[in-house]
């Protein structure tokens, strides 16, 4: 495990970045290629558009919902055990559904497993690039995320063209091959230990809670069994408070409730963008290109909005672009049902497209700078996990509503006010805590405090009085601990 000061912003961290990317690729993208499919499931398997749309949805809910899972063997196994694992899950979904006789055998080999296997890989491949960026994050992150874009972009009519040559069964047999490559991202993920990372639980306990008698005996006993002490009961519940004490911060509140509206509105687009384009005459061969310019695009975004809000001037307003980009995305799925031809879709693509790229490069960022690099991990495993349901959900409601109403409009239109909604929520948010800092200010100012504005947003003051040496010594020594924690 190497050990660094801060993040290195290079070196071996280019490598965790081509890591991610691959493995962005191996999951976001093949996610999104599994749209492809609907049109062959319903027809091979005779069901209407909300049984069918199950598929799609128990992949993502199973991605999202296991994300804790893949932060937490990450955390205390290794994070190329984990990306390995779930490489050789997804990969034995996939084939496996290529043998699939029903739609409940795709529930669970193409939905429950596959979508376990991504999840080992998803969360855990994306917070190691934070470990590895500071300065260069938002950039890092935007060429690491840009797989998902890079991917859709190729495998989209690769994959039209296996299910022409070989069937929907052969190509994700195809398919489970190629997710085989996460093992090879996995082996890329070399652990780091950086100064900021909190004390572990094992090294805590035997400072405060062992009896210096017992602390010999676990000495001894760490020599040749130490998961005998790792795995006690009172580090598991001290382990479990730690890495998840952000839960508490009105920020990640916040950011959470968002996030829900977010997945909501973002997930039927990719499962019925390829369907709808069909219903309104287009080509099998158009319609896949269409999710194909979605993710040439979505690279576009992932990078230059990387790179944007890596510079002096947006940097400290990350959360607003971040919201602006959401927003849009809302706006394009709004106007959706009044583009009726290809000519028409291909600008929608391109829109969609970019500021999809935008925003999904901003989470970890916005994440990152709410919680800390410290509890990045454990932060996207719930961040992600709140995908979870309304991937789950949203798709089949999307497709109820299509075989009730007979036409995409009202579907398109839900996600569209969803997704404007939770970057209404996350502005009007944003905008009372600024009002609230200024208010607090103004009053400080005149009462003759000093205020101390911590990362996570929380406020702290100390009387400018005339105080004694013990006094400046006792609060220097509590503000290097509250920073050191």
């Amino acid at each position: 495990r190497a050990r660094h000061a801060g993040p290195p912003d290079g070196g071996w961290g280019w490598m965790i970045v081509a890591g991610c990317f691959l493995v962005t690729i191996c999951t976001r993208a093949v996610t999104r290629c599994i749209s492809i499919f609907f049109v062959e499931f319903q027809a091979y398997f005779g069901q209407d558009y909300a049984r069918t749309a199950w598929i799609h949805s128990i992949v993502d809910c199973a991605t999202m919902l296991c994300a804790p899972l893949g932060s937490l063997i990450s955390n205390h196994v290794s994070c190329q055990v984990g990306i390995m694992l779930g490489g050789l899950l997804a990969s034995a979904g996939l084939i496996l559904s290529s043998f699939a006789t029903s739609l409940e055998h795709l529930y669970l080999s193409l939905g429950v497993l596959t979508g376990l296997g991504f999840a080992l890989c998803y969360s855990p491949a994306i917070a190691m690039v934070g470990k590895y960026f500071n300065k260069r994050k938002a950039l890092a992150y935007g060429i690491a995320m840009s797989g998902s874009g890079i991917g859709t972009f190729v495998l989209a009519p690769v994959v039209q063209l296996l299910i022409e040559q070989f069937s929907w069964r052969g190509a994700l047999l195809i398919l489970g091959g190629f997710v085989l490559n996460l093992c090879v991202c996995g082996a890329l993920m070399r652990p780091i230990a950086l100064k900021e990372d909190r004390k572990t639980a094992p090294e805590f306990l035997e400072q405060d809670y062992v009896p210096k008698a017992q602390k010999r005996d676990l000495k001894r006993m760490s020599v040749c069994s130490p998961l005998i002490k790792a795995w006690s009961h009172e580090w598991l519940c001290l382990c479990s408070w730690k890495e998840y004490d952000f839960l508490l911060m009105p920020g990640f509140m916040v950011l959470a409730v968002s996030v829900l509206f977010m997945a909501y509105g973002c997930s039927p687009l990719f499962v019925y963008l390829v369907p709808y384009a069909l219903s309104v005459g287009v080509s099998h061969h158009q319609a896949a290109f269409l999710m194909s310019i979605l993710g040439v695009i979505d690279i576009i975004g992932n990078i230059t909005f990387g790179w944007l809000t890596d510079r002096r001037c947006l940097k400290k307003h990350r959360h607003f672009c971040y919201l602006f980009a959401v927003g849009m995305d809302g706006l394009c799925c709004l106007f959706l049902p009044v583009l009726r031809n290809f000519p028409l879709l291909v600008p929608f693509s391109f829109t969609f497209g970019y500021f999809d790229g935008a925003y999904v490069t901003l989470i970890p960022v916005v994440t990152a700078d709410v919680v800390g690099t410290s509890s990045l991990s454990s932060a996207l495993g719930v961040v992600y996990f709140l995908h979870a349901i309304p991937y789950l959900v949203s798709p089949p409601v999307a497709g109820w509503l299509v075989d009730t109403t007979g036409s995409y409009t009202a579907s398109f239109l839900l996600c569209g006010f969803s997704m404007i909604f939770s970057s209404t929520l996350l502005c009007f948010a944003r905008l009372a805590k600024k009002v609230k800092r200024t208010h607090l200010r103004s009053l400080t100012s005149d009462t003759g405090t000093k205020q101390h504005i911590w990362t996570n947003g929380a406020i702290a003051y100390s009387v400018t009085a005339e105080l004694d040496q013990k006094d400046v010594e006792f609060l220097a020594a509590d503000t290097n601990s509250y920073s050191n924690r």
